[in-house]
């Protein structure tokens, strides 16, 4: 599933090809995603519209027009968006297209639908838009999400620390992939209980959490299946993988063999030395990753 790096990524992609177009016709296959398609209601909502603005927001892409309609895109696990000529082959999985003033299309390509394209309406779209998000958490790359926010949230709680991390409600877009790269930097087993975090470990994991992210966003995202950026392109931050589905492989700081066990229905991958359970003993951690 495309995570915050690869969604910024497409978003960073798509931003120079439609900003200021507008928008003429909507297609779409007629096959549902994970929620219905509105198809009849985007040709009314959206067509004659110019496109002001492309961000994100979690995993989600946000568009919006210049009378204040728009689209909220989830790629789901195998959706990708992408910018092409108009008359150009379609995929067999094209499932909508947005036909541009400047004869491209956007097309949103989703092998198992379970991505979904909700529309903003002219009428409420600010406020359908605040609802929507309204439960998610602050941007893991924003100082709203601070080391204080953190062990505010973690009060209390024995829930482990990589399924608190991959908690959208706490935090925004934090996928399976960079909780496990961040923890093995951090030094953190995934199992220890997010209240046992001390002030130092929040930090540590904070900032080595951060330059993870910018780090998967410079190198084009991740591909581990089918993931493209806009131009159809895949990401190579799969090979600064340090623990991510290198189980019996030797840890590159202590060539201990990684191990792997499952932690809340997702892989989990970690070092037994670099990464022991939780004791209290910070100092019997090997020497941080640099």
């Amino acid at each position: 599933m495309p995570e915050l790096p690869e969604v910024e990524v497409v978003c960073r992609g798509l931003q120079p090809h439609i900003f200021d177009r507008t928008i003429l016709t909507i297609r779409c296959s007629g096959k549902q995603l994970r929620t219905p398609v509105l198809c009849r209601e985007m040709n009314d909502e959206l067509c004659g519209q110019k496109i002001v603005s492309l961000t994100r927001r979690a995993k989600y892409l946000i568009l919006k027009t210049d009378k204040g309609s728009g689209l909220i895109i989830h790629l789901g696990m195998t959706g990708n968006l992408g910018i092409f000529p108009a008359g150009s082959p379609e995929k067999t999985h094209d499932h909508v297209c947005w036909l541009l003033d400047n004869n491209t299309e956007i097309r949103y390509n989703d092998t198992r639908r379970f991505g979904s394209v909700r529309l903003l309406s002219l009428k409420n779209g600010r406020a359908e838009e605040k609802d929507f998000f309204s439960a998610i958490g602050p941007e893991p790359l924003s100082r709203n999400c601070s080391a204080a926010y953190l062990i505010q949230r973690a009060t209390g709680r024995s829930q482990p620390i990589k399924s608190f991390l991959m908690d959208s409600h706490i935090v925004a877009g934090i996928g399976n992939i960079y909780a496990n790269e961040a923890l093995y930097r951090a030094q953190i087993h995934p199992q220890q209980p997010a209240s046992s975090l001390s002030a130092k470990e929040w930090k540590r994991l904070l900032i080595v959490l951060r330059k993870t992210l910018r780090q998967a966003i410079d190198c084009g995202g991740s591909t581990i299946s089918d993931f493209v950026n806009a131009s159809g392109e895949g990401g190579y931050f799969q090979m600064n993988f340090l623990i991510y589905g290198k189980t019996g492989e030797p840890c590159s700081r202590c060539h201990t063999p990684i191990k792997k066990m499952q932690l809340g229905g997702r892989a989990s991958f970690f070092c037994p030395c670099c990464q022991p359970k939780f004791t209290g003993d910070e100092d019997a951690k090997c020497p941080p990753t640099r």
